[in-house]
């Protein structure tokens, strides 16, 4: 058996029915050893590249005569930047008509100041390879800082990912009652069925998991979202889902969610350590929610790489290591 069917059945749909685990005798701790291994034994499986190629031209732009100021932060370790991984999403909404400025200092009320939208993706409290990653990205003063800027009229796009990015961006969530599982999450009733992976998930009008809400309407037909799959490795690459996998959200009763996962969806919160990780149920939880707050609006996302537009190696490409 290759390590390629080994890998993803952590997230496979299989754990509910037909699964490797009961054909091959394998108990979940010896899965989620294999899966910490091989965590570990692929540090170039989390260099991911901006593309380039991405067309980010707008037919129509929303705004052509005034440009709102988006405020893109770049002060908290963050693992996508303007001129990094977020490249394509930078370059597509500065086409929109959105003037970007990347944020270099710590959230204050003056430098919130004057910007109509705030955008965090993947913040962190150090680097990626710092064992203090999972603390959190932002002080106490920074949270309420940001929260009081959006009360009284800005929008927040905050986006973070399965661990280290959850844990660290946890604490601003909370100050709009949101909560963030920290973990990995998979969805068996809504899994992308070409990969046979439950962490690339699937969410549709068609399958009554997409939220209608003003952004997945748009502003006309063109704009229309009726479909989006999460964890954005290549097709037919299953073994990529459980590493580049979001996480589950639970937002307050006035929230919406764009992305709703099924009453079968669960999260591993830990599979870096097989001897403690433990499963639990994601049901009513979401991978994206949107609600008001104030006088402002809060937009989380769970998961980062439907948001942009990257290249990956694949897993033939990678070196071998035994």
């Amino acid at each position: 058996m290759t390590v390629g069917l080994l890998l993803p059945s952590l997230f496979s749909p299989s754990l509910l029915e037909n699964s490797l685990q009961s054909r091959y005798n394998f108990p979940m701790k010896n899965l989620l050893q294999l899966l910490a291994v091989l965590l570990l034994s692929f540090p170039a499986v989390s260099q991911q590249q901006a593309d380039l190629t991405f067309d980010a031209s707008v037919k129509n732009p929303a705004y052509t005569t005034t440009h709102p100021k988006v405020l893109f932060d770049e002060a908290h370790f963050n693992f996508h930047t303007t001129t990094g991984r977020y490249k394509p999403f930078a370059d597509l909404i500065g086409n929109d008509g959105y003037s970007v400025t990347p944020n270099k200092v710590k959230f204050t009320k003056e430098s919130l100041s004057g910007n109509e939208v705030l955008v965090i993706a993947n913040a962190g409290a150090a680097q990626a390879t710092s064992a203090d990653r999972t603390k959190p990205a932002f002080t106490d003063e920074e949270c309420d800082a940001v929260r009081e800027w959006v009360r009284a009229g800005g929008a927040l796009l905050l986006i973070a990912d399965h661990a280290p990015a959850g844990p660290a961006a946890a604490i601003l969530a909370a100050r709009f009652d949101v909560d963030m599982s920290k973990g990995y999450t998979a969805d068996p009733a809504n899994y992308e069925r070409v990969v046979l992976d439950a962490s690339w998930i699937r969410f549709s009008r068609q399958q009554k998991n997409l939220g209608d809400h003003p952004i997945t309407r748009g502003r006309n037909a063109s704009e229309r979202i009726n479909s989006v799959l999460t964890a954005g490795p290549p097709a037919g690459q299953p073994g990529w889902g459980c590493l580049f996998t979001g996480q589950s959200l639970k937002g307050p009763k006035e929230s919406t969610a764009l992305l709703a996962l099924s009453t079968q969806a669960y999260d591993v919160d830990d599979p870096g350590n097989p001897e403690k990780a433990k499963m639990t149920s994601a049901a009513g939880r979401a991978q994206a929610l949107a609600m008001p707050f104030g006088k402002g609006r809060v937009v989380v996302f769970g998961e980062a790489a439907m948001l942009t537009a990257q290249n990956h190696k694949l897993w033939h490409e990678l070196p071998r290591h035994r």
